[in-house]
């Protein structure tokens, strides 16, 4: 999976497939297996499709409603809590707080049991993604735990942001440029966002016309908690950093936080680490703040 070309088909099968159903299924088969009694077994998928896709829509909340029943049953016969979390993405089929909202609220009316929805499918909110977003974290989460949403999971990771305007960042991003991921990029000007599916087709556009500090650029690109790249560019800390103290002020709002960086092997040379210590280093990094 890492080794090669993934792109757009990391998106592949979705869920107005029958394939993501039945896997997602027999992933909640071994969960309920193996989690403890004392703690919930969850599981994170894609925002049910790609945009590009134009997925039908009557289909994903088909086969997410036979999965939450999936799900009910495991839960009832394992006695364990069991939920499967959507995870908002740049250009998925939904992708930000309003359209995340907007996705469950349709999902919800058309759903023949809404309860069981509510029980067994939530959001896994992944902080690289809703930064890329330029959402506010604080606002995310209490609008999402105000709809009755369920938060399922929580996804720990900074994306890369830089100034637009400023050449030296404009060539200093072009490193991350690599052909194994999606690094899908939002420019926001003035409040308008401009949304681009990949860095290749996001670089030829950018000019450092505008004025300086007018405009900042945001890439889905997972770089480590802990460190921060090089000047020009810098990182989203500061979106992780909110959700951790949002934490300390709700601690139940969620029980599942994971470590979300997978980047390591392409991550550029000032970045790169031995890997044991990449992945120690975060764990000490959130640890320390948790």
């Amino acid at each position: 999976f890492h080794g090669t070309r993934v792109k757009e088909n990391v998106y592949r099968p979705d869920w107005s497939t029958n394939e993501r159903l039945h896997y997602t299924n027999q992933l909640f088969d071994i969960i309920a297996e193996l989690v403890p009694s004392c703690i919930e077994g969850s599981v994170s998928t894609l925002p049910g499709s790609f945009k590009a896709f134009g997925a039908d829509e009557a289909a994903i909340f088909r086969n997410l409603e036979h999965c939450a029943r999936h799900i009910e049953e495991l839960a009832e016969r394992h006695d364990r809590d069991l939920h499967l979390g959507l995870e908002p993405e740049p250009l998925g089929h939904f992708e930000n707080t309003e359209e995340t909202l907007a996705f469950f609220a349709r999902l919800l009316d058309q759903a023949d049991d809404p309860e069981l929805i509510r029980r067994r499918i939530g959001i896994n909110y992944d902080t690289c993604h809703f930064a890329v977003e330029f959402d506010d974290c604080r606002t995310a989460l209490t609008s999402f735990r105000e709809a009755g949403l369920r938060i399922s999971k929580v996804h720990l990771s900074n994306a890369l942001a830089f100034d637009p305007s400023d050449q030296s960042a404009i060539a200093a991003i072009g490193q991350f440029d690599e052909p194994t991921y999606l690094h899908q990029l939002i420019l926001n000007r003035d409040g308008n966002l401009q949304r681009h599916p990949d860095l290749p087709e996001a670089l030829p556009t950018l000019d450092d016309s505008g004025e300086p500090g007018s405009s900042e650029a945001r890439v889905h690109f997972h770089i480590p908690l802990y460190s921060d790249p090089s000047e020009p560019l810098r990182s989203t800390k500061s979106h992780v950093t909110e959700l951790l103290k949002y934490r300390q002020e709700q601690p139940d709002f969620c029980t599942h936080f994971e470590i979300e960086t997978y980047t390591w092997g392409v991550l550029p040379g000032p970045l790169q680490e031995p890997l044991v210590d990449q992945i120690a280093n975060e764990y000490r990094w959130i640890l320390e703040r948790l």
